[in-house]
């Protein structure tokens, strides 16, 4: 899917760190993929989320959803068949969305 590459370029330009994307299309989940990853800093955070915002809007991509304010541990955007979860170091390894979802199929990252 062209818009994940998309994604994925962003995010490493952004220097995300340890990015995946999840297909969540065998998942009880009513989206198609995870994009997970995470960020150094809540300036970083914030950086990658505006970035994120930034490309789908140019591309013609509806957001549904995204978490507006800071210092938050775990910023959702939620783009329908694609949502990106952004964690702080701490929160990704407490919320463990991997491990929750281990059956998705892992399509880019470790």
């Amino acid at each position: 899917m062209e818009i994940l590459e998309l994604i994925w370029k962003k995010i490493l330009e952004k220097e995300a760190i340890e990015p995946v994307i999840l297909d969540m299309s065998n998942t009880n989940v009513p989206t198609d993929y995870f994009i997970i990853l995470t960020a150094n800093s809540n300036t970083h955070m914030n950086s990658l989320r505006d970035t994120i915002l930034d490309l789908l809007s140019e591309i013609g991509k509806q957001v549904i959803y995204y978490d507006k304010e800071d210092n938050h541990e775990w910023l959702i955007i939620d783009a329908s068949d694609i949502v990106i979860h952004i964690f702080t170091k701490e929160a990704r390894e407490f919320y463990d969305l991997e491990g929750l979802w281990i059956d998705a199929k892992k399509l880019k990252g470790e």
